[in-house]
C-alpha cells in the first residue's frame, strides 16, 4: 500500500506500553513502514486534532476503535467522523488479542482501595473486580491502561492498574495476577489513519457515515440501496448528532471498495437520500 517511502511520522493513543502501541508495531511490521518518529499522545482526541492540523501526507495515527466486549470506542467514532480534512481516511485495521493484568505493588487484594484503568479495561474485568476486591474498592479513570500503570510511580500501595503484562514490565511494576479479563477471547481492532486511498485487495470492507432527513423510511432507503446491489452490510450503529435531540448519524461498515465498480454507483445513490454523507475509508480486511 506504502508505495512512497518516505520517512513516517505515527502517532499513537497512550503512553509506552498500551495496546494501541502494540498495534502501531504490527502495522509498521506489515506495511514494512520507515519512520522517523513515533508519538504518544495523551488522548485520542489529541491525536486527531494533531493529525487534522498538520497538512502532511507523511503522518499516519494509531487508535482503537471497536473492542469485542464492550463494543465501538465511542471518542473514536465519534470525532473521526468531525475532522475537518476528508482526506483523512482509514487506510488499514489490525486486530489485537487484549490480556489484562492486576498491576501494583500491593501484597495481596485486600490491599487494595483503588482499581486505575481506561475506562474500557475496568469494565472488560468487571467480574474480577467483584469477585476479588474489597466492595468499597474504588474506580478511578485514567486516560490509557499505560498510562494507569505510569501512575502508580505516584501512589501508594494499594492502588493497583489493569493493563498489559508489557506495560507493568516497562514501567517497573509487579504483577499480582494475570489473564483478569472477564472474557477470555477479548480483542480489540486498531486502525490506521492517514491522508490517500487505499488500492483494492479483493477482501476489502467501507466506512461511512451520515445523516437522513427524520422522516419515515429514510434510514430504509439508504438499506434498500446495498440490498439492491447486493453488498453486504456488516456493521450499523446509530449515536446522537448532538446538533438536535432526537436527530441522528448512523455508522456503516460493509464489504467491498469504493473503486469497486458496484460500490461505487451505491454510493452515489445513497449520497442523494442524506443529508450529510462521508466516506471514512475502504481498506483490506483484518
Amino acid at each position: 500500500m506504502f508505495e512512497d517511502k518516505s520517512l513516517k511520522k505515527i502517532l499513537f493513543f497512550g503512553p509506552r506500553g498500551s495496546y494501541t502501541e502494540q498495534a502501531k508495531e504490527k502495522f509498521i511490521e506489515k506495511y514494512g513502514l520507515l519512520t522517523s518518529e513515533t508519538e504518544s499522545m495523551p488522548t485520542i482526541i489529541s491525536l486527531l486534532h494533531k493529525i487534522d492540523e498538520y497538512e502532511d501526507d507523511n503522518l499516519l495515527a494509531v487508535i482503537p476503535i471497536e473492542n469485542s466486549i464492550e463494543g465501538v470506542v465511542h471518542e473514536t467514532l465519534d470525532n473521526l467522523a468531525r475532522l475537518k480534512d476528508k482526506n483523512i481516511k482509514i487506510l488499514s485495521e489490525v486486530v489485537i488479542p487484549i490480556s489484562h493484568c492486576l498491576i501494583t505493588n500491593a501484597k495481596s487484594y485486600d490491599e487494595i482501595h483503588t482499581i486505575a484503568s481506561y475506562p474500557q479495561g475496568i469494565a472488560q474485568c468487571r467480574e474480577f473486580i467483584r469477585a476479588n476486591l474489597k466492595p468499597d474498592v474504588k474506580i478511578r479513570t485514567a486516560n490509557s491502561t499505560a498510562q494507569a500503570v505510569r501512575e502508580l510511580a505516584e501512589s501508594d500501595s494499594g492502588v493497583a492498574a489493569i493493563a498489559s503484562e508489557i506495560a507493568a514490565s516497562i514501567y517497573g511494576f509487579p504483577i499480582l495476577s494475570k489473564g483478569i479479563n472477564d472474557e477470555k477471547d477479548n480483542k480489540t481492532r486498531f486502525i490506521l489513519i492517514g491522508r490517500g486511498d487505499t488500492p483494492r485487495t479483493g477482501n476489502d470492507k467501507t466506512s461511512i457515515t451520515f445523516s437522513t432527513e427524520n422522516k419515515p423510511g429514510a434510514l430504509n432507503r439508504v438499506l434498500n440501496i446495498l440490498d439492491s446491489y447486493n453488498i453486504n452490510m456488516s456493521y450499523i450503529l446509530s449515536r446522537p448528532s448532538k446538533r438536535i435531540l432526537g436527530e441522528y448519524t448512523f455508522y456503516m461498515d460493509f464489504d467491498g471498495h469504493v473503486k469497486d465498480m458496484e460500490i461505487a454507483k451505491a454510493l452515489f445513490e445513497i449520497l442523494q437520500h442524506t443529508k450529510y454523507f462521508r466516506h471514512m475509508g475502504s481498506y483490506a480486511k483484518f
